[in-house]
């Protein structure tokens, strides 16, 4: 595939910004909508919903003074370890990696990265934890007292660690700063680039139409500063073709192109800039705008820069098809599902921006985006055309003869008393859908394109006015909003916050830190305690619960929801398999730790009762597929041909629930940890579950012993997952032949340093990177959070006293930052095969976990310091 290259970028200045974390981002939303609210005459009461745990947002104050001040001091104090200074500097120190005076020169630059390091939210989270008045309770062994400073006990940065037990001491020591008051942790969960776009453009109509009416021009939804960040995010990452991909490590492709130009556009950038006219002669070249991909067109669409005749048809009244039925959307995967819902609406509408024709600036993109005048394009031809860069996925000839014909059944006026006699009947369902979806996620929704198009929707449903339902959705867009040295984005999902603490939780347990950094355990456990879904008083008392009920769930297609975890926060309310699972296993191992037997029994946290922890485990026996594998939100309830009815040209795997091997490892450990500890729960049924879900991680399992990652890059990802499920189902990792193939094709692919790595292409190629992570790894193409991946695999394989081991443990220990901190590399998931997804957390959970696990077996087997 095509590799992306970028220049150098433009510093985006990040000063005065601040993360606003848990109750305080609620307070802090409400707070600023106040004006919008009473002169609309909207009541504040329920604008925001369901737990605050977990939930985040960004505040911009003005700018604070020069940190230039601060260097002298700086060099004075920094070796000196007897009275910690709580002072900027030694702050971006340690959020820089240890090196204050690199860290302010090596600003962002997309020709060396395109991926951020994260440094406004792990400055905002080390400044507020150096200011704390009480440093934990928890004293310091002598063996590790040198690898920390200071009455709040952080990283020393002159003193490194040099053997894996004080690397991992040193990693934690670091990572727990970034810790939440809730007890959660989050970090920046971007990466696609065609989401921010997409709520520029909602933003942009709704404004224009508010303001047209007379309903007053301050914004509600997407404040200036954030737009301002938008465009600093779209100059970073323009290539240097003039293009954007369709997220930040891809190339260039007219998907992303199209939807970054109007975005910038839209959000303020003139015509003339450099950056635009680098943009316009991309999409030029390429054809123009009628060559982007249909998710893109629909944009378009709304946006009235392009005719809906050039859209395929998106029909709302196949939710009439009856439930046995066998293509009904109800069969289709949950996201696929949730973004062709709103779809269908806003397309059997032809809902077009009403001010578009008399918009200027409209006006001008209608001319810029394609070859022909506006007023000359043939709309009709446009509906099947796609540029090669976009095709990733081509549509199939079964569903190109489906559209044709839908094509004439939206155009033949032969057909129009029965398309709108259908459609009278399915709008209705559609729009109490779509509210219930809102309502079971707090206006969250699954995900960041349901959730402006809902959005938009319910504007629409409002007379194109601000009605209480979109005011809640306009409170919730900051969910998915995040800032970073790289400029705003829009993040995949809300974020990834319970999913990264249920690791990091789980590998201190196991890595025997947990009673070491007693606060942090604690927090953690809370966290927990209140990130399980629909568990809590609070929870319980929103509209989610209300659709809870069976009668609900087989209405709108859901699965079981209450005890299960998110990937993200309670309120956004989707529970998945293998995010349960790591909940699970997260509480089950903290409940054995005595610090937290100790704050349970004071009542500091609260106990999550065997009624939860039974309800968490029903809803993992419930998401086991008939194959023996765990499927993600929902049982697979379709047909692997659904795949040759996929319309979305970019991406592939979209269209049914299918069992990965990641659901189904995270599914059978956790089953395995409850069995041992309550085995009268549904036993006989948590034993036959385990053994078909070994026999499906075996029948999945590659030729060349490795197990496909489908959430992140890729093998060294699928086949940690492969063996620890196996090893959970009952296998012995010394004479199961598949752990011995798997562990045997790890150490095929460790490179010379000792570390491992690949990238996205791995996933997007489905085979082993062939120069590992060539451009953002080290000078091998290696990477931490790969390395790490491959030594859980091998540890738990039972290789853990092979060479292989002892020398990627070195390399962890090697690459460690002087803060405790471990270097940005490259993107570490994806999702749908061809998009990568950023999980800045990966870099330090991992490499802990691997640490940990190491340290353990060392301990275990008696072995010394290597």
């Amino acid at each position: 595939m095509r590799l992306g290259s970028w220049s150098s970028g433009v510093p985006y200045n990040y000063a005065g910004w601040s993360y606003v974390p848990s109750c305080d981002s609620h307070e802090h939303t409400v707070k600023g909508m106040e004006g919008r609210l009473k002169e609309l005459g909207v009541e504040q009461e329920g604008l925001i919903t369901g737990e605050s745990a977990g939930r985040s947002c960004w505040s911009r104050s003005s700018l604070p003074p020069s940190t230039s001040s601060h260097r002298s001091s700086f060099s004075r104090t920094l070796g000196d370890s007897s009275s910690l200074p709580c002072t900027s500097p030694y702050v971006a120190a340690l959020a820089y990696g240890g090196d204050y005076e690199k860290g302010l020169m090596g600003g962002f630059n997309p020709m060396v990265n395109v991926n951020s390091k994260d440094k406004v939210y792990r400055l905002s989270m080390i400044s507020k934890f150096m200011n704390r008045t009480h440093p934990d309770s928890t004293s310091v062994p002598s063996k590790y007292s040198p690898l920390v400073t200071g009455p709040l006990l952080v990283p020393s940065l002159t003193h490194t660690a040099s053997t894996p037990e004080e690397c991992l001491y040193k990693g934690v020591s670091f990572y727990r700063m970034l810790q939440q008051d809730d007890g959660g942790y989050n970090g920046d969960y971007g990466g696609p680039m065609f989401l921010l776009p997409g709520l520029a453009i909602v933003w942009y109509v709704t404004k224009e139409c508010m303001e047209r009416q007379g309903l007053g021009k301050e914004d509600v939804m997407f404040k200036r500063e954030f737009r301002e960040g938008g465009i600093s995010y779209m100059r970073n990452h323009q290539q240097r073709d003039g293009g954007w991909g369709t997220h930040i490590e891809g190339p260039s492709t007219m998907f992303g192109t199209v939807m970054c130009y109007v975005a910038v556009r839209i959000m303020g950038v003139e015509r003339e800039d450099e950056m635009a006219r680098r943009g316009r002669e991309f999409i030029r070249k390429n054809g123009g705008a009628g060559y982007t991909s249909s998710w893109a067109k629909f944009y378009l669409c709304i946006l009235g820069l392009m005719d809906w005749r050039s859209h395929n048809s998106t029909p709302c009244e196949m939710f009439l098809l009856p439930r046995w039925f066998p293509f009904h959307p109800g069969r289709m995967w949950c996201h696929a599902r949730m973004v062709y819902l709103p779809m269908s609406w806003l397309y059997c509408k032809r809902w077009v921006y009403p001010y578009a024709d008399s918009d200027t600036l409209i006006k001008e993109l209608r001319e810029e985006l394609y070859e022909e005048k506006w007023t000359e394009v043939e709309w009709g031809k446009y509906r099947t055309t796609v540029a090669d860069m976009d095709n990733y996925s081509p549509v199939n000839i079964i569903m190109k003869t489906a559209q044709a014909g839908l094509d004439i059944y939206e155009n033949n006026s032969l057909f129009s008393p029965i398309r709108n006699y259908l459609r009278s009947l399915a709008y209705p369902f559609v729009e109490e859908y779509l509210h219930a979806e809102d309502s079971q996620t707090n206006y969250i929704d699954i995900g960041p394109v349901n959730k402006v198009l809902n959005t938009l929707i319910s504007f629409a449903l409002s007379s194109n006015t601000p009605g209480p339902a979109f005011l809640k959705h306009a409170a919730r867009v900051g969910d998915y909003l995040w800032v970073a040295e790289d400029g705003v984005k829009m993040q995949g999902y809300n974020g990834s916050q319970c999913w990264d603490t249920s690791f990091l939780l789980q590998a201190l347990c196991e890595g025997g830190m947990g009673e070491l950094f007693g606060t942090t355990v604690e927090k953690g456990m809370s966290f927990l305690e209140r990130t399980q879904i629909l568990s809590t008083s609070v929870s319980k008392s929103t509209a989610a619960y209300h659709y809870e009920k069976p009668k609900y769930r087989e209405r709108y297609f859901r699965h079981v929801s209450e005890g299960g975890w998110p990937f993200s926060t309670s309120a956004h309310g989707w529970p998945i398999s293998d995010c349960t699972g790591e909940g699970l296993k997260a509480v089950l191992c903290l409940q054995k730790l005595d610090r937290i037997k100790q704050a349970t029994s004071e009542g500091r946290i609260k106990v999550i009762s065997t009624k939860r922890l039974e309800n968490a485990v029903n809803v993992i026996l419930e998401l086991q597929n008939t194959d023996g594998g765990f499927a993600t939100y929902e049982n697979n309830r379709g047909f692997g041909w659904f795949e040759w009815l996929n319309p979305s040209e970019v991406f592939g795997d979209i269209m049914i629930d299918y069992s990965y091997a990641e659901c189904t490892m995270a599914s059978l450990t956790a089953l395995r940890e409850f069995h041992d500890s309550y085995p009268t729960h549904r036993g006989a049924e948590i034993k036959a579950a385990m053994n078909r879900g070994s026999k499906f991680l075996k029948s999945i399992q590659r030729p060349d012993g490795s197990w496909y990652g489908s959430w992140a890059c890729c093998f060294c990802y699928g086949t940690w997952f492969g063996v620890e499920g196996l090893i959970a189902a009952g296998e012995d990792a010394r004479k199961s032949r598949e752990v011995r193939r798997a562990c045997e094709f790890l150490m095929e692919k460790q490179c010379g340093n000792g570390g491992w790595g690949e990238d996205f292409r791995s996933c997007y190629n489905k085979s082993y990177a062939e120069t590992n992570m060539e451009l953002y790894g080290d000078e091998d193409g290696a990477c931490v959070v790969n390395t790490s991946w491959a030594l859980l695999a091998l540890v738990k394989g039972g290789m853990g006293g092979r060479e292989e081991v002892r020398r990627g443990v070195r390399y962890l220990v090697e690459r460690q930052l002087p803060s405790g901190d471990w270097p940005q590399e490259g993107i570490s998931g994806v999702f749908n095969r061809s998009c990568g997804i950023t999980y800045t957390a990966y870099r330090n959970v991992f490499p802990i976990w691997a640490l940990g696990r190491y340290d353990k077996w060392r301990k275990e087997e008696g072995r010394g310091e290597e």
